[in-house]
């Protein structure tokens, strides 16, 4: 089952306070950008955030691991009435974005040039 886009609209707006966070659409699912980095997904109307020590911390009593889909990495599994609460939305999206490593930039191998 995809994600609804009123789903999407309604973490994006209780996440307004942040700068530059964005979805993008992938395979009827949706990736959470935070300043150019994936911090979560939305997949069957639900969030998952990616787990980080801290993150993990702050969520606190909340914390429950859950699955993106099979096959993914272990996520926070944030359940309705957290995402209701922006500021605490927006705190734990923070949180996880600056206990996330870097992203890796991917060289394209089709432009790469051999000596």
């Amino acid at each position: 089952m995809a994600t609804k886009q009123a789903t999407i609209d309604f973490i994006l707006d209780q996440l307004l306070g942040l700068d530059k966070i964005a979805t993008r659409k992938m395979f009827g699912e949706y990736a959470l950008y935070y300043q150019n980095k994936v911090v979560a997904l939305v997949c069957n109307d639900t969030l998952f955030v990616k787990i980080t020590a801290a993150g993990r911390d702050f969520a606190g009593e909340y914390y429950e691991e859950g699955f993106a889909y099979p096959g993914a990495k272990a996520s926070l599994l944030i359940d309705e009435d957290r995402i209701e609460c922006g500021d605490w939305l927006s705190e734990l999206i923070e949180i996880t974005y600056n206990n996330l490593p870097e992203a890796k930039i991917k060289k394209n191998k089709k432009y790469e040039i051999k000596d």
